[in-house]
Formats: structure tokens, C-alpha cells, sequence
């Protein structure tokens, strides 16, 4: 009878002092493959300032492990420092939010090969970025074009070139618009509206905003986009 009151004692007290996860807070962890030593930077952008979150020496098999709270999902950056004097490569973007995220990668493919998993805001991210990545492409090849010393010596050539590259870049823009419009319920849409289009009409990115769900409207891209929207309604008086 004692045992089975002290081990029920011990239990009261291990649940007595165990700590509850804080709804806030997000734990990001991973390895670099390759990587023996270096130090790596947990960033995010704070009133325009690159800001480090927390920081870590890798050493060994290339293991991390980040702790931090969140006020809102937002963009953090993941920044290696391979202490090789070289500073392409080095730096990954992902969008954090609360919960458990997980970020494998290289040493010398660092962001390219980067493979990030735990976020469902990172996924809506990836998603545009890769049809994005086409409308880019397609306008490095315009440019490309016009470079061709034929092409540039003919006016009605590259007239076609700018018209061309000037579609392209207007069906980016409707694109991106509509990724957000589509998107009201995640916090890539005010994101998007905030730091791709900026320059779109107050109208519609007023529709944007007033799409979106209480929660994301009350994120930290929420609360620029309003103060975006607000700044355009102040210059238009």
C-alpha cells in the first residue's frame, strides 16, 4: 500500500510541475548534411530590420534544434554561416507558424536543397512561388531575346519583345491577386498582397483584406496590409 501511494505522489508531482506548450510557440529543427561546423542564425524582419532570433554552433553530424514564440505565422529565415568567406547559398526562407517545423538541407546546397515540412503556410508559399518561377522565367527569356545583336537593331522585333514581356508581367500580377483572393482563410494572402503587389489599386486590396478571416486579418501581414491600404486612402485625399 505504501508503494502504491508514493508512486502516486511521484505522478501528482511530475504532473504538478509539468509545464503546458505555449499555443505560440514554434520549435524548428533539422539537419545539414555535411556540415561539421558553423554557426547557424534563426532571423525574421522586425520594424525593416533583419533581426536574429536565436543562434546555435553545429558541430559534428549537423543537428539543430530552435525554440521561439510567435506573435503570428510570418516569414523567418534560416542563415548559415559556413565560416568558408562565401556568403551565396546561405540562407533559407520559410514561412514559420506555431507548432513543429522541420527543415533538411545540405552544406553545399543549402537553400536550393532544402526540403521543409510542419508548416501549412510554407506550403501555400511553395505552391506560388512555383508557378511564380514561370512567369520569371519566361521573362529572363524575353530579355534574353532583346540582348541578340539582330533583335536589337531591329525596332519592330523588340517592340513585339516588350509587348510580350509586358503580358507576361500583367498576368504575374493578376496571378498573384488571385492566389490571394483565393486564399482568405491563410495567411499567405495578406502576405502576398503586402510584399508582391503592393502597387495594386486600393479597391482591390481592400477587397483582399476584407476577405480574409478574423484570425489572419489580425496577423502581422493583417495589420501591414490595413496600414498599406490606409496609407493609399491618406495619399488619395
Amino acid at each position: 500500500m505504501r508503494i502504491s501511494l508514493w508512486t502516486l505522489l511521484v505522478v501528482i508531482v511530475i504532473f504538478s510541475c509539468k509545464q503546458e506548450t505555449n499555443p505560440n510557440e514554434m520549435t524548428v529543427s533539422g539537419q545539414v548534411k555535411g556540415l561539421k561546423k558553423g554557426t547557424l542564425f534563426l532571423q525574421h524582419v522586425q520594424d525593416t530590420l533583419l533581426v536574429t532570433v536565436d543562434s546555435l554552433q553545429v558541430r559534428g553530424d549537423g543537428q539543430f534544434s530552435f525554440t521561439t514564440l510567435l506573435e503570428s505565422p510570418e516569414i523567418f529565415y534560416l542563415y548559415l554561416d559556413k565560416e568558408d568567406n562565401n556568403e551565396i547559398n546561405d540562407r533559407i526562407t520559410f514561412f514559420a507558424e506555431p507548432g513543429s517545423i522541420v527543415i533538411n538541407t545540405t552544406w553545399n546546397g543549402f537553400d536550393i536543397d532544402a526540403e521543409i515540412s510542419g508548416s501549412e503556410s510554407q506550403k501555400k508559399l511553395e505552391e506560388y512561388l512555383s508557378v511564380m518561377s514561370r512567369f520569371n522565367s519566361r521573362n529572363i527569356e524575353f530579355l534574353q531575346a532583346a540582348s541578340d545583336p539582330k533583335v536589337i537593331q531591329n525596332q519592330e522585333a523588340l517592340d513585339s519583345l516588350q509587348i510580350a514581356s509586358d503580358r507576361n508581367a500583367q498576368r504575374g500580377f493578376l496571378y498573384s491577386l488571385n492566389y490571394a483572393l483565393n486564399n482568405k482563410d491563410s495567411y499567405i494572402a495578406p502576405y502576398i498582397a503586402v510584399k508582391e503587389v503592393p502597387s495594386a489599386g486600393t479597391g482591390i486590396l481592400d477587397s483582399i483584406y476584407n476577405s480574409l478571416s478574423p484570425e489572419v486579418a489580425a496577423s502581422k501581414y493583417g495589420k501591414e496590409l490595413i496600414r498599406l491600404i490606409e496609407g493609399k486612402k491618406g495619399e488619395q485625399q
